[in-house]
């Protein structure tokens, strides 16, 4: 894989969404890489900057909402003329589950917010080096009988999915990712805006919000006696945060514009096997003892609207960057463990399940 620190040192770095999960990892790495970097956060009335205050001094931070136009207009103006740099767009409401739940602000944030900040690039006419838009494997939906034949197959039968592939988003979140992508690359063929979309496979890690199944596993065998979880069959192709941030980087620098790029790592495995990898690793690490499951209905997804198995071909990426995941499932899991264990005060307010009664009288 290319070595990437040089070309973005002095670099300019655009990262909406930058106190998020993916987004301040990107940051820090940004920033580790020597690029000048601004970030857009969302302005809010309390803990702000929750997971790059470190970095305060080393960034540049703009406060606004992408739904609110005049606010990123006044970010985007700063950049000037900078024919280097990059914007990474990542801020979204990105919980398939909340989509359905907040159904207005997951197309008002992730649709409009995009719209807006593509047209503000334009209105102001900044020249720039890149627009990484950050999609998502939702997009690709369950396998559509009318166009399997437009499908790639594993050996072993699993659905391989890759830039080609048809989309069949079945959420809120993953039709309003589609739109978001499909603007970019609308702004490509009326402007030249040089585009590109990174369709990510299931990122995971230190800082993502409890609620993804990742945390919610890890976060309940810490505190609970029992595990809830919804809907256990369905595979899932996990990648590591830190992979994640590389192939954003990656696709930023030599992606082509105009054209999409997927990642993650390459196997996928059942939501029921990963909560016993978890469980497995977190039982050998002395974090927790065994503990049950128990599956639980109200975590369902609506309907029929569950994707029944993601699985990622990445070789366009690979061919044009050399990126490949470098973090085991092993390594990953034991990394994102330790930072719940030990940052509870970070995540606790923000699970969705009911918290055993001595945590509530502390």
């Amino acid at each position: 894989m290319k070595s990437l620190a040089n070309e973005y040192k002095g670099r300019t770095a655009f990262v909406t969404g930058a106190d998020g999960f993916i987004g301040s990892h990107l940051t820090e790495t940004l920033v580790e890489y020597g690029a000048d970097v601004r970030v857009f956060v969302r302005a809010t009335s309390s803990h702000e900057l929750r997971n790059i205050n470190h970095l305060r001094n080393q960034i540049k931070v703009y406060r606004g909402n992408l739904t609110d136009k005049h606010s990123v207009d006044l970010a985007i103006r700063d950049l000037k003329d900078g024919k280097d740099t990059i914007i990474f767009h990542l801020a979204a409401q990105a919980h398939v589950g909340e989509s359905w739940e907040r159904p207005y602000d997951t197309v008002y944030s992730n649709v409009l917010g995009t719209l807006n900040l593509l047209q503000s690039v334009i209105d102001n006419d900044i020249s720039i080096f890149k627009f990484d838009t950050a999609g998502t494997s939702e997009e690709y939906g369950n396998v559509n009988e009318a166009v399997k034949d437009q499908h790639d197959f594993h050996e072993n039968g699993s659905v391989i999915l890759h830039e080609r592939s048809p989309l069949n988003p079945k959420s809120v979140y993953a039709t309003s990712k589609v739109a978001s992508d499909f603007l970019t690359m609308n702004f490509y063929d009326a402007y030249q805006l040089p585009g590109v979309t990174t369709r990510m496979f299931n990122n995971y890690g230190p800082r993502q919000n409890p609620r993804y199944v990742t945390g919610t596993i890890i976060s309940q065998a810490l505190l609970r006696d029992v595990i809830e979880l919804g809907y256990v069959k369905a595979r899932r192709d996990f990648c590591y945060v830190d992979d994640g941030v590389q192939g954003h980087l990656n696709v930023a620098l030599y992606g082509r514009p105009g054209e999409v790029y997927t990642y993650g790592q390459g196997e996928n495995i059942s939501i029921e096997d990963w909560f016993r990898l978890i469980f497995r690793i977190g039982v050998r690490e002395g974090y927790w003892k065994e503990k049950p499951l128990q599956i639980a209905e109200q975590r369902f997804r609506p309907g029929t609207s569950d994707v029944e198995e993601l699985l990622v071909g990445y070789q366009k990426l690979h061919q044009v960057s050399g990126w490949k995941p470098q973090v085991s499932w092993e390594e990953g899991i034991r990394r994102t463990i330790r930072w719940y264990s030990e940052n509870v005060g970070e995540w606790i307010g923000r699970v969705d399940w009911v918290q055993p009664l001595a945590m509530k009288e502390q």
